[in-house]
């Protein structure tokens, strides 16, 4: 792990947009994006906020006795792992993904070797880890920044930061009204109090964060997204010195056009 880790993570309350964006961010040449949510969260998180938000969305916390092996095995990473584990479980089974999480594990272990074990080690050798171990991976020999995807995740924005100083949070967010409208169609909704509060709590962290770590904590308006894709995701992504892409215009998985976003987002 030679080269300087880049990673920009994208952060949206339920159904504000964050599924969209990762799409939209696909294919991009110099961009790796996380195959579905970027679950990276243990169950090791327990603070104020564990009640309001579930630990698989969260900055991840490890033992302090811990190995590679079983920080590989805490993270939960539960998308991912039901698609490649248990396919016909999964909501993704259409989507064609040859990765194996034996494979991936190995390679986790073998880039922590000789590392010292860290928060900022550990997340990075899984994403990397993640990354290498996709075999059918459209590959641009370009990528240098890594995405991913948690919802709300950047109420944690100042412990991922800390621990990757090359690294960007990239928050979206929708008029909450027609995003609980959304999230009413789940089988078991949230409650609106419930709902509101978790929208709220996470945009106070958004705006907190981005007066505090000014130029790495963005703010993105999910309705300005829809308007002009490509134009909003131009200019956060040349904040990080990453250039314009038409293949921001279009979602995508793995390169390929998407008609819809569903089941992503």
């Amino acid at each position: 792990m030679s080269e300087p880790f880049r990673l920009l993570m994208i952060s949206a309350m339920y159904e504000n947009g964050g599924n969209t964006t990762q799409r939209l961010l696909d294919g991009h040449p110099e961009l790796i994006a996380y195959p579905f949510e970027s679950q990276l969260g243990t169950r090791l998180v327990q603070d104020h906020l564990s009640s309001l938000y579930p630990a698989k969305y969260r900055w991840p916390e490890f033992a302090l006795d811990g190995t590679p092996d079983g920080d590989y095995e805490a993270v939960i990473d539960e998308e991912c792992r039901v698609r490649i584990k248990t396919p016909r479980s999964s909501k993704f089974r259409e989507a064609k993904l040859e990765l194996d999480d034996g494979e991936r594990k190995a390679m986790f272990v073998s880039l922590m070797e000789g590392r010292p074990r860290s928060r900022r080690t550990l997340t990075e050798a899984f994403l990397r880890a993640s990354a290498a171990a996709w075999r059918d991976r459209v590959r641009s020999d370009r990528e240098r920044v890594h995405v991913g995807y948690s919802p709300i995740v950047g109420v944690d924005a100042d412990r991922m930061l800390a621990d990757h100083p090359e690294a960007h949070v990239l928050n979206v967010v929708r008029n909450p009204w027609a995003a609980y409208a959304d999230t009413k169609k789940r089988p078991v909704p949230l409650s609106l109090a419930h709902y509101v509060l978790g929208w709220t709590v996470h945009l106070q962290h958004a705006l907190a964060f981005t007066d505090k770590f000014r130029g790495r904590v963005h703010i993105l308006r999910y309705e300005d997204l829809v308007a002009d894709p490509r134009g909003a995701l131009r200019g956060v992504l040349g904040r990080m010195g990453v250039g314009d892409s038409p293949t921001l215009s279009q979602p995508s998985w793995n390169g390929q056009p998407l008609r819809e976003v569903y089941p992503w987002g």
